[in-house]
């Protein structure tokens, strides 16, 4: 007699028979579905399913870095990306959801150190370079923007893809360098366009949104949306301005430097917390916050973006969720509107970077590596101004095409982005203080 049938039949008549003495059935447990198979993993529970998950990520970053010298996040994200509806299905994007609050904490730390690095005295003393920092993020912007538009994408839907498109991945931007420890001018060029294009970024989306409004696109006033956008700049600069003071006056001389650390992260946690509760924009408060900490802290700012293990393991976490995210779905019907939105904003800020080269400073190759480093692209400005992961409900009235072919180029960017980060300070501009 066939195995299977024999187990199927006892499953059947204990079921009845818990059902004659009035107990409840007995679950349904496919005899296919071992314990090690896809379908048991998928059936698993979320936390448990994404825990496991990390633990492979961990064993293939370290791979990927050892075998290749590549980025250990490239292996982090490939995981997330087999383990995502586009490969395996072995964990659904929604959940995530629960997760959020770690991610953003996460990001949050890697944005305000960030800020932290930044010298403002450095575009005072060369306006070249600050010339060159915002046009190389307003000329990504509006190649972006003319290209789509040129390709028949209706015009606030082009404006809404340039606008993001001006921002390089801060988070991608400081994996690579924590990993790498590159120090040169390529490298310090890099950390302040980064901040630089993202405060633009979540400017231009403001002044996106008052348009859209005063279009008719969100049925609502925009006058309103004008107010919000003032409230939103404002409100993040003072809340930023705020939370460096704070942390000035906690961080006092003599303080143990354990329980300084655990204080000005507590600070943080709390800063992007009332960035959220206040609809504010946690990166634009986080990074003004770092910039204007630094300053009047200098080296008693220790707030660490890799926090010992629990910070270790967040990065990681962080990144199997990029992965995870991630999607192509549509790929082959949209790929002109994606392969345009990649190219414009390549030749973009390869055109301002170029344009001020040597008045601000710059050789031809470091230009090139600088271009490259700038690559990545990322989502953050949303992403932290979300409470779910449900991109489009977040952004009603734009184009399905244009914003799922935005979602398309920023995972292809995302995914090669540590390489072309790492290609451009290491290799090009030689910068690197690791050796593999």
């Amino acid at each position: 007699m066939d195995p299977t049938a024999s187990a199927s039949a006892a499953q059947a008549a204990a079921s009845a028979a818990s059902a004659a003495l009035g107990a409840p059935s007995l679950p349904a447990v496919p005899t296919s579905a071992a314990l090690w198979t896809l379908d048991a993993l998928r059936g698993a529970d979320p936390l448990l399913g994404l825990a496991l998950i990390v633990i492979v990520a961990v064993i293939a970053g370290d791979a990927v870095r050892r075998w290749t010298h590549l980025p250990s996040s490239c292996g982090h994200m490939l995981v997330g990306a087999i383990a995502s509806p586009l490969a395996l299905r072995l964990i659904e994007r929604t959940d995530l959801d629960p997760w959020k609050p770690l991610l953003d904490l996460a990001v949050g730390v890697l944005v305000f150190e960030l800020g932290s690095r930044i010298r403002l005295r450095w575009l005072l003393d060369n306006p070249w370079l600050a010339a060159q920092s915002v046009a190389e993020a307003v000329l990504a912007g509006l190649a972006v923007t003319a290209v789509l538009s040129w390709l028949g994408a209706p015009a606030f839907s082009a404006a809404l893809a340039g606008a993001v498109a001006m921002s390089t991945s801060p988070v991608i931007t400081m994996a690579v360098l924590h990993e790498r420890q590159p120090r040169g001018q390529v490298t310090e060029r890099l950390l302040m366009m980064t901040a630089l294009n993202s405060v633009l970024a979540v400017l231009a989306i403001k002044v996106w949104r008052v348009f859209a409004s005063a279009d008719g696109g969100f049925g609502s006033d925009w006058l309103v949306a004008l107010t919000n956008m003032v409230y939103v700049i404002c409100g993040s600069f003072l809340l930023g301005a705020a939370l460096a003071m704070l942390l000035k006056a906690l961080s006092r001389p003599g303080r143990d430097s354990g329980s300084t650390a655990v204080l000005q992260l507590a600070v943080l946690v709390v800063a992007a917390l009332l960035a959220v509760q206040w609809t504010l924009s946690p990166l634009l408060a986080l990074l003004i916050g770092g910039t204007i900490a630094r300053a009047r802290l200098g080296h008693r700012l220790i707030v660490a973006p890799q926090l010992g293990t629990a910070g270790a393991a967040l990065t990681v976490l962080l990144f199997v969720s990029i992965g995870l995210l991630g999607t192509v779905d549509g790929m082959l019907r949209l790929w002109p509107w994606v392969l345009a939105l990649v190219l414009a904003r390549a030749f973009g800020k390869a055109l301002a970077v170029a344009a001020f080269t040597r008045v601000s400073g710059l050789g031809w190759r470091q230009s090139a590596a600088l271009v490259l480093a700038l690559m990545p692209m990322s989502q953050t400005s949303l992403l932290l101004s979300t409470s779910t992961y449900g991109w489009p409900a977040d952004t009603p009235g734009v184009d399905a095409g244009i914003w799922q072919a935005l979602l398309i180029a920023t995972t292809l960017l995302q995914l090669v982005g540590p390489i072309l980060t790492q290609l451009g300070l290491v290799r090009v501009a030689g910068e690197s203080a690791r050796n593999d």
